[in-house]
């Protein structure tokens, strides 16, 4: 994976989770944030199993393992669930599941340009189309949906680029209430491409609804060198999904780094989001 350009690198690897980033070598502007973060919280991280490491504070929270907002009712929710077998690669969900089904999830998009919007109808399209338990539609004209996916313009910093991010559901049972996307150029360009910012939303949906990265016990499988680490099962759990692979899965929508193009739901993909919708 070339890093000498950030346009480059945003092309052709987007790390997911619900945001993704990509990095190069230059690691002190975020190794500054993370100075500004309190010991207490740190530990508060580790301690739900998320890596500490480019940690940011973000609104509405921390930023972890790229993509993945941990807020303030996170760091104090004790841990619970079960954390299974992280030696394999398979599909796995979060303890907190969308609940009350059958589901109409909403969405709306807020001061972002028309491929945002049409994006979020390739997305509810290709989810809809799964015939699952929750269903996605637009929300009415100037009302915010279950789910807002809203802008920010955030430039590189110390070799990193945002393109988007998401949360986990809440314990009530409801899915995360919002998607941050990165508007600014050297996220996705001067043209953003649709079926990237489909992928891109798609993703960030699932983890709305409770899904972990796919790798999330060894993100060296879809990031390479740079991603290796294991990002942990945390309080928010790590649950595997039965009927999902016990081997790597190249092609899945919630692999950790995306190809930095299209990539919709695979086989796996399917059997897990039917298991759990």
């Amino acid at each position: 994976m070339k890093r000498t350009k950030l346009l480059s690198v945003a092309a052709a690897c987007l790390l997911f989770t619900t945001i993704y980033s990509c990095k190069n070598n230059e690691t002190e502007s975020v190794a500054e944030n993370k100075a500004d973060i309190s010991t207490s919280t740190l530990e508060k991280v580790k301690s739900l199993g998320f890596s500490t490491e480019n940690i940011r504070k973000i609104d509405g929270g921390y930023l972890v393992e790229g993509d993945i907002l941990l807020t303030e009712a996170n760091l104090s929710e004790a841990a619970s669930g079960a954390s299974l077998n992280i030696a394999e690669t398979e599909q796995y969900r979060t303890t907190n599941v969308v609940r009350s089904l059958p589901r109409v999830i909403t969405v709306s998009v807020t001061n972002l340009p028309q491929v945002y919007s049409d994006a979020v109808n390739t997305m509810i399209s290709r989810y809809n189309s799964l015939g699952l338990r929750i269903t996605f539609q637009r929300a009415a004209a100037g009302t915010t949906g279950n789910i807002n996916v809203v802008g920010f313009n955030e430039a590189p910093s110390g070799g990193f680029i945002t393109l988007g991010s998401a949360g986990f559901p809440t314990s009530s049972g409801n899915p995360y209430n919002q998607i941050r996307m990165n508007t600014n150029a050297a996220a996705y360009g001067a043209n953003p491409n649709l079926l990237y910012l489909a992928s891109v939303i798609q993703h960030e949906v699932g983890h709305c609804i409770g899904f972990r990265h796919t790798d999330y016990m060894n993100r060296a499988f879809s990031c390479g060198a740079s991603g290796a680490g294991n990002e942990g099962a945390s309080n928010v759990g790590a649950v595997l999904i039965p009927g999902t692979p016990s081997s790597p899965d190249a092609a899945s929508f919630m692999l950790a780094c995306s190809n930095g193009g299209n990539r919709t739901f695979n086989s796996n993909d399917v059997v897990a989001l039917n298991y759990i919708y």
